[in-house]
């Protein structure tokens, strides 16, 4: 089978939230920081053979609608979490035919000394 996971691709990293999400009823009360790694699988050839954001997805539209998902109802789990902005962004952009999305908890409520929790989904339109 081959890797669906190929071709053109938009990316944004780090994109920085403060969120309600969590297990604990610390993390429903005091908020977090999180950080949110996409990438998008699309063709990219008529934004890049014309220079017309048209012809294209904008990057600020895919920021608001993985803002509006992250925000839009507290989960307990990152995997839910990731899960409602991947269905949102398949909702909103018919082109992206597979997204691979990691969410990132630098302060996760558990003994480290260093480092983060994270997810990380991968999933092709169905």
């Amino acid at each position: 089978m081959a890797d669906p996971y190929t071709g053109d691709r938009i990316i944004l990293k780090d994109l920085g939230f403060y969120g309600y999400h969590g297990v604990f009823a610390e993390e429903a009360k005091l908020g977090q920081r999180f950080f949110i790694d996409l990438e998008l699988g699309t063709d990219l050839t008529a934004a890049a053979e014309t220079d017309r954001l048209s012809a294209g997805i904008s990057y600020a539209d895919i920021y608001d609608v993985v803002k509006s998902s992250f925000e839009g109802q507290r989960m307990k789990l990152l995997e839910a979490v990731a899960n409602n902005i991947v269905e949102a962004l398949f909702q909103s952009f018919q082109g992206v035919s597979w997204i691979i999305l990691r969410v990132r908890k630098p302060e996760a409520p558990i003994a480290m000394v260093r480092g983060e929790a994270a997810i990380e989904l991968h999933r092709v339109r169905k």
